[in-house]
């Protein structure tokens, strides 16, 4: 599976587990590594670096922006190998 349908599955995946979500595709040309997708629930945040799978190669500042904004709120490379695992942190996250 490409990085981009994997993606577009996650995305719909997201709308239907936090109803009223809203996704946002963030722009890696505006800044170079932020993380490929902001997630707006209720009050809370979330960002996720979409990889086609664990052992993608990380471009430069991913790893910084990610642990950067998992300090802030919540960020994590998501997988299809760890999607469920990543869900689950995220269900967390966004019922306390």
């Amino acid at each position: 599976m490409r990085e981009n349908q994997f993606q577009a599955k996650l995305i719909k995946d997201l709308k239907k587990i936090f109803p009223g979500c809203i996704v946002m595709k963030n722009d890696a040309n505006y800044i170079q590594g932020i993380p490929d997708l902001l997630i707006l629930y209720g009050n809370r945040w979330a960002c996720l670096e979409c990889k086609k799978s664990s052992h993608a190669k990380h471009q430069p500042n991913q790893k910084y922006y990610v642990e950067l904004m998992n300090e802030m709120s919540f960020a994590r490379f998501i997988s299809p190998e760890n999607k469920e695992e990543i869900i689950g942190e995220l269900q967390q996250t966004f019922q306390s």
